[in-house]
């Protein structure tokens, strides 16, 4: 039986972490920012996620606020989670030829799994 080698072994994989690190800062760095971003019909309501979904900018004009609160409320967690999907979306792509198919099911098991092609974009707010 052959001997396991446990410092080459471990040399082996810490060398291909950082070359798969190395190419998915280099995906980051095409793909650019992740970020989901989803707006109202009437653009009175902007959000914007990072993967997961934490919101990281939410942007109200005068007209959202006549609406009352609590249409605002709905509206906004709607649009955080249509942003949260685009945000997934983004990091799949960005990650997905980096893993390979086995790094892809890693990837819809954390919540980032590509879109249809038929969701809805409103311009400047969808997948880029």
């Amino acid at each position: 039986m052959a001997e396991f080698d446990v410092d080459r072994e471990a040399s082996r994989v810490s060398e291909q972490v950082e070359r798969t690190a190395e190419r998915a800062q280099e995906q980051f760095a095409r793909a650019g920012s992740v970020a989901g971003r989803a707006e109202s019909a009437d653009g009175a309501i902007q959000v914007q996620v990072a993967p997961g979904g934490l919101l990281t900018d939410v942007r109200l004009t005068h007209a959202a606020l006549r609406a009352g609160t609590d249409a605002v409320a709905q509206q906004v967690m709607e649009l955080a989670q249509r942003a949260t999907r685009r945000a997934g979306d983004r990091m799949y792509r960005a990650l997905a030829p980096v893993l390979g198919p086995d790094g892809e099911r890693h990837l819809a098991s954390l919540g980032y799994e590509p879109l249809p092609d038929d969701e809805d974009d409103v311009p400047g707010f969808g997948r880029r």
